[in-house]
């Protein structure tokens, strides 16, 4: 019998890593009219059901493994599935020819030799914290300034391509070892309570064709895997409908959706997925993310990714044709769009409402939009007809110079970014053990990512720096409830 799509009520008792039968406790030691009191006088409640971010998809556990579990609902072929590309998730590549003919093929140059590698526990990368420190899930794109290819997508160099790969096999020596410096950029609240912002320099070092003097260079940090079938399965018009490139209400956001290459269907196409929703589909980003990152080719990328600098790239050892099998890439693909997404905590929260209420009046909810709706899935019907809360609108928006990277991706300038799902924001610390937030992994917590917005976010930052501590406070526990 197909299990129940309808998620149990949430309990606290069944929220791992939280404390919530501490709480429940607590609760109960609180006269039940002292309790409601304190959330009544904060004039807010919370909606029905706000606490599941992922609709049905959505699951109570908040400890270290929250963002690695299966959407329930799944069917058990679905979960066979799951556990199968979960495996060549997290399983090592080895450079060919090798016994383990499943996962040989390796490079000759890449980042990474997993994908768990740049998303541990299906989590998010972290920057290096400091010169010669190896980051996790962190790498360096580079291109020619505002160059596209015949496609749309950033012109790579001739000979380091579209990214530093700072490892190869036997036989090959790296390209480049990307290094960063952070120079401190300073300011002050409203209230004169001081903050410190830090602004990354890459450099390279023992770059091995070359130095890459005059490239684009935009650093990158891996984002967290959940939900990502559920924002697939969001119809293209309801997204289009909140585009407004001309600003014609006049409220200053000018959110436009990217037009990308979609390998596949062989024509452009509306782009969800990447920094700069430079990948239409989540297969497709699957498949970027073993050619770029790994160097493994797949029936997307069939091509190995050599330019003409490296001698002998092209007639390294392979691991097959392509290296990973269209069986595997749909085992990786399932396992990535159905993992689910952890419940809110504390969403009744009197003074967690009172920072989601500063967060609509500050304008943060006109990118960040709450609520969607999903259609049919493409791929698992547990996903389809849900009401989500990815905090998202998946359209490009001016960030301002200051995040600019000169990287023109397809429809997307220098100075925009996708508007980045904020759900699991919280479980950052838990799971990966750090709060390093932006494209670049630049910001540490969200107070600094707030204070790095500009462009059309320049009016809700200056907004924020208005707030008093004890509205700042409040806000970001809104924000780590998500």
């Amino acid at each position: 019998m197909r299990r129940s799509l309808v998620p149990r009520a949430a309990r606290p008792h069944r929220q791992s890593g939280d404390g919530g039968a501490v709480r429940l406790l607590a609760l109960l030691s609180i006269p039940l009219w002292i309790w409601m009191g304190a959330a009544c006088d904060s004039g807010l409640s919370p909606e029905p059901g706000e606490e599941l971010s992922g609709g049905a998809a959505t699951v109570f556990n908040s400890g270290e493994n929250a963002f690695g579990l299966p959407a329930p609902g799944l069917t058990r072929e679905e979960e066979r599935f799951f556990g199968v590309g979960n495996s060549f998730f997290n399983q090592n590549w080895v450079q060919a020819p090798a016994s383990t003919t499943a996962r040989d093929g390796l490079g000759p140059f890449f980042n990474a030799r997993s994908c768990a590698a740049c998303h541990f526990k299906d989590g998010r990368g972290r920057a290096p914290e400091f010169d010669g420190e190896r980051p996790t899930g962190w790498l360096v794109r580079v291109g020619v300034p505002g160059q596209r290819d015949e496609i749309g997508s950033p012109l790579g160099d001739e000979a380091y391509g579209s990214q530093i790969q700072d490892a190869a096999i036997l036989g090959f020596t790296p390209e480049a070892t990307p290094v960063v410096r952070y120079q401190q950029v300073t300011g002050a609240f409203a209230d004169g309570t001081p903050y410190s912002l830090r602004q990354p320099l890459v450099r390279f070092e023992d770059a091995a064709y070359g130095p890459p003097d005059g490239l684009a260079v935009s650093a990158r940090v891996g984002n967290q895997l959940i939900g990502l079938g559920l924002l697939e399965a969001i119809p293209e018009a309801d997204l289009l409908a909140r585009e407004d490139p001309d600003d014609r209400d006049g409220d200053g956001i000018s959110g436009r959706a990217n037009r990308v290459w979609d390998v596949l269907a062989q024509r452009h196409t509306l782009g969800r997925f990447g920094w700069k929703a430079e990948q239409p589909t989540v297969r497709q980003q699957v498949a970027s993310a073993f050619h770029g990152d790994m160097g493994l080719t797949t029936s997307l990328f069939s091509r190995e990714n050599c330019t003409v600098a490296p001698a002998g790239c092209s007639e390294a050892p392979t691991g097959g044709a392509p290296e990973v099998e269209d069986d595997a890439l749909d085992h990786v693909t399932l396992y990535a769009s159905t993992l689910a997404v952890p419940a809110r905590r504390d969403w009744d929260d009197p003074e967690v409402l009172r920072g989601k209420a500063l967060f609509t009046q500050l304008g943060c909810a006109s990118c960040h939009v709450p609520e969607m709706r999903t259609g049919t899935s493409p791929v698992a019907a547990a996903l389809s007809g849900q009401t989500i809360r990815p905090y998202t609108d998946l359209l490009l928006h001016d960030m301002g110079e200051g995040l600019a990277d000169d990287f023109v991706t397809f429809e997307a300038s220098g100075r925009e970014w996708r508007t980045p799902p904020l759900w699991g924001l919280g479980l950052f610390e838990t799971v990966n053990g750090h709060m390093n937030l932006l494209h670049d992994g630049r910001a540490r917590g969200v107070v600094e990512a707030i204070l790095w917005h500009g462009g059309e976010a320049a009016g809700a930052r200056d907004r924020f720096r208005q707030l008093s501590r004890d509205e700042r406070d409040a806000l970001v526990r809104f924000l780590h409830s998500l």
